[in-house]
């Protein structure tokens, strides 16, 4: 009789236990899914707030200098910009000598550095043996460490006299003769101005465009080279064909990322320029840009109107940063709108 209840009792016995199982598993599956959900929401807004930090500091960074330019912006309007007049003596000030010596050296820098990193990319990724890769990729990536002001002390004693000694005279005998150009490289030849600020520059930003490129060149899938070589295409058709249409958003990261230090250099190019507030057509004549004018007038303005002045020039500079970004965004959508019609 027992041995009977036994075995009528041990079947409900194992479904209770089961149903107990059961629900202790639902139990803790449903804690697990209540942690990950906390977990993913405080994720979530973590990340979201660590982007809008971002936002909140680009705000308040312009709010800020619109706020310290008013002044400038009230007494001078639009025409600071077009004003060639800098006087802290009579309070009269106008940002276009700035304006053209930043954007003038930059565009130097650019139209210097751009072939010359592309080289180095192409060499460093391409064509270079392996045992030289790594020891001539840690150099650039060195030389992109250096700090600005061992550019600009080395451009003011050692490239600027070689530079106003023989570079100077031998493009005034030759470009300086053509009928156009010609103005450009004319002009007093002392080794510092507008095109030595440039080539510092452009010795500047090589390091990071070159390093940028390299980067981006290296992740060009392998497969697609070697299709491509396979089909009897140069090592020049690769790059023109293959390499450059897979990395081009890359490629105009790193050169706005060069534009960029270019555009907001300080030191080095306070060094070079010249520090003077004069507007000429030859590229030999010294020059002043946005940042060295803040670099050299920052401490020492003492009006309300100058200090306003100074903001309006780094008022400028963003903007003209924001464009130039713009300007590339707006090429890259281009440059996607027709691959899709083809």
């Amino acid at each position: 009789m027992n041995a009977h209840l036994s075995s009528i009792a041990a079947p409900a016995v194992d479904k209770v236990r089961q149903s107990i199982e059961k629900d202790a598993a639902d139990k803790a599956m449903v804690s697990t899914m209540r942690r990950q959900r906390l977990q993913d929401f405080l994720f979530h807004k973590i990340t979201l707030a660590f982007a809008l930090s971002v936002l909140i500091v680009l705000v308040g960074i312009i709010i800020s200098l619109i706020i310290g330019a008013w002044p400038a912006i009230k007494q001078f309007g639009p025409a600071f910009i077009t004003t060639v007049e800098w006087d802290p003596v009579n309070d009269q000030y106008g940002g276009l000598i700035a304006i053209v010596g930043t954007v003038v050296t930059s565009l130097i820098a650019l139209l210097v550095a751009f072939p010359i990193s592309f080289g180095i990319a192409l060499f460093l990724t391409e064509i270079c043996p392996a045992a030289l890769r790594r020891p001539l990729g840690t150099a650039v990536e060195l030389l992109a460490g250096v700090p600005s002001i061992i550019y600009g002390m080395w451009g003011l004693f050692i490239f600027a006299p070689l530079f106003g000694d023989y570079v100077q005279p031998a493009l005034n005998k030759t470009l300086g003769q053509l009928p156009v150009i010609g103005q450009l490289f004319k002009g007093p030849m002392m080794g510092i101005g507008i095109l030595t600020a440039g080539l510092i520059l452009a010795v500047m930003i090589i390091p990071f465009i070159a390093s940028v490129m390299r980067d981006v060149f290296e992740v060009v899938p392998a497969v697609l080279k070697e299709s491509a070589y396979g089909l009897g295409c140069t090592k020049w058709e690769v790059v023109r064909k293959v390499v450059l249409p897979y990395t081009k958003t890359g490629v105009v990261g790193g050169v706005m990322l060069g534009l960029g230090r270019a555009l907001g250099e300080t030191m080095a190019v306070t060094f070079v320029i010249g520090n003077a507030h004069k507007l000429s057509w030859s590229v030999f004549a010294p020059g002043n840009s946005i940042a060295s004018t803040l670099a050299n007038e920052f401490a020492e303005a003492e009006s309300g109107l100058h200090m306003a002045s100074l903001y309006s020039l780094g008022l400028i500079l963003f903007v003209i940063t924001f464009i130039v970004l713009s300007a590339a965004k707006l090429m890259l959508m281009g440059l996607s709108r027709r691959e899709g019609s083809k």
